[in-house]
């Protein structure tokens, strides 16, 4: 019975389960249905909203492209309004320009007529005049007896006879007054040259005086036991002379290159504190580089002041020692620059060589640059670097020939020569410096403004020439040679200059008219 109960109660809970199972089938079925319809009505919702919202983007972007429209429209006929406008100025001035040429051209041609009739008139009076003169000439060979030719033979011979006789007298009395002016012209000459030549001159003497910060520097100089002074006295090859005078050390020597090289070490030690056997080496050998490029340096550019050309290296170094090196009070360097200048200036007005003047001007004191290391006089020691250095015979010629020691046997070593007497007399010759040059220049141009009717002027060719621009208004073509000639005069009253000055006038007159 038990066992029935319990076949039952589990027939029972079976057959629950098997309802309940169909009965969640039933609910679950329902609310998958629900959600389902409710996802459809979403849809809907969201197709309905993207379709409005499209809509009114495609009403905007149409509104947008029609406003755009719209001013570009504006925009290109405003363009083309503005084109209308200038294609029509530009008929207007095309118009307007044709207008001008139709006058013109009628205008050239009544002219052209004109010049037609009047070449026609002018061939009529050529052969009217070559008529009479053919008439005239019958006349006169019927009268003389002569025909034409004749006639030509006789007066040629006669004025041929009387000409020569006078050409000859002429001859004689122009070698004559040559031969009279000829001293006068050669002094002008030589005058002319020193006035325009440039150079200066320093006296230099054979003692350097270094300066010192206080009479301490004297001890430190000269060392312990004298091995500071003795350095420097052997590296250098001077003297160094410490004595009571306060505050400075003389540096004797008659090689001005080592005193050069022994001053400059000695303030590079003095400026530097630390004064040892190496360190005095050291600042000699520095001193000693600095002097080389000078020397250099100068040679360079007196080559290049001077303006010769294609010299050898050596040669140029050697040119550069003489900065260093003094002749009777004189600076050798300056001194055979200023010969360089005049040679130049007096073979311009001999019609020499000018570039072989001035190398050989030059060059003429080569030797001096070594006279004090080696054996033989200057003149001697400068022709061997000459040669050595392959300068041209001329050159050689004119520098062993400019103290006499050979006769001079070319107008080159002439000039050298006198260049070289010229030089040498006059000692304190100073170069013009560039403050007077500008003075005189700005003189010059202010003498030239006084004259009335000038405009304007320029002082040129370092002021050996006066261009003047006048008022065409103001001054006539034949007032111009009577101003000319007034500023002249002022200018040699007034001024002082070497040489002589060119007065260059200019006149324009200009016409300026403008074709619309």
């Amino acid at each position: 019975m038990i066992r029935m109960i319990h076949v039952y109660y589990a027939a029972a809970i079976v057959a629950a389960l098997v309802i309940a199972f169909f009965v969640g089938i039933a609910y679950r079925k329902r609310v998958s249905e629900r959600e389902i319809s409710s996802a459809e009505e979403e849809a809907k919702r969201i197709i309905n909203d993207a379709i409005k919202n499209a809509e009114s983007k495609k009403r905007e972007a149409l509104l947008e492209a029609k406003e755009e429209i719209h001013n570009n429209r504006a925009e290109y006929e405003r363009e083309v309004k503005e084109r209308r406008n200038e294609l029509q100025k530009q008929e207007r001035r095309l118009q307007q320009k044709e207008e001008n040429l139709d006058r013109k051209t009628e205008a050239l041609e009544k002219k052209n007529e004109q010049a037609a009739r009047k070449m026609a008139e002018l061939d009529q009076a050529k052969e009217e005049v070559a008529t009479v003169k053919r008439s005239q000439l019958e006349m006169l060979e019927k009268i003389s007896g002569y025909s034409i030719e004749e006639a030509k033979a006789y007066l040629i011979a006669n004025i041929e006879s009387e000409c020569t006789h006078e050409a000859a007298m002429k001859i004689k009395e122009i070698e004559a007054k040559y031969k009279e002016e000829a001293d006068e012209r050669a002094k002008e000459i030589i005058g002319l040259a020193i006035q325009r030549c440039a150079a200066d001159h320093v006296a230099e003497v054979t003692v350097s005086v270094v300066p010192l910060p206080n009479d301490e520097m004297k001890g430190r100089i000269i060392g312990r036991e004298g091995r500071n002074i003795r350095s420097i006295e052997q590296l250098t090859g001077v003297d160094l002379i410490i004595d009571d005078t306060p505050e400075t050390i003389t540096v004797s020597c008659f090689d001005p290159i080592r005193r050069e090289i022994a001053r400059l070490a000695l303030e590079k030690l003095i400026t530097d504190g630390r004064i040892h056997p190496a360190r005095i080496e050291e600042m000699v050998e520095k001193a000693r580089r600095e002097v080389d490029a000078t020397i250099k340096a100068e040679g360079e550019k007196t080559v290049f002041e001077t303006g010769v050309r294609g010299l050898h290296p050596e040669l140029v170094k050697l040119i550069g020692r003489q900065k260093y090196r003094t002749s009777y009070g004189q600076n050798v360097l300056n001194h055979s620059k200023e010969v360089s200048y005049i040679s130049g200036l007096i073979a311009s007005e001999l019609g020499a060589d000018i570039a072989l003047a001035k190398r050989a001007g030059l060059l003429h004191d080569l030797g001096k640059s070594v006279d004090h290391e080696m054996e033989g006089s200057h003149v001697q020691l400068g022709v061997e670097l000459a040669r050595r250095y392959k300068e041209s015979e001329e050159v050689i010629h004119a520098i062993e020939a400019h103290h006499g020691d050979v006769e001079p046997h070319s107008l080159i070593a002439c000039i050298v020569q006198a260049a070289d007497t010229i030089s040498a007399a006059r000692p304190g010759a100073r170069r013009e410096n560039i403050e007077n040059y500008i003075k005189r220049l700005e003189k010059l141009e202010n003498l030239t403004k006084s004259f009335k009717g000038v405009e304007t002027c320029y002082a040129i060719q370092a002021g050996r020439e006066i261009r003047i621009m006048v008022k065409p208004e103001e001054v006539s073509e034949d007032e111009m040679i009577l101003m000319a000639r007034d500023i002249a005069k002022k200018i040699e009253a007034e001024l002082e200059y070497p040489g002589q000055i060119k007065v260059n006038l200019f006149r324009e007159t200009k016409a300026v008219e403008y074709a619309r």
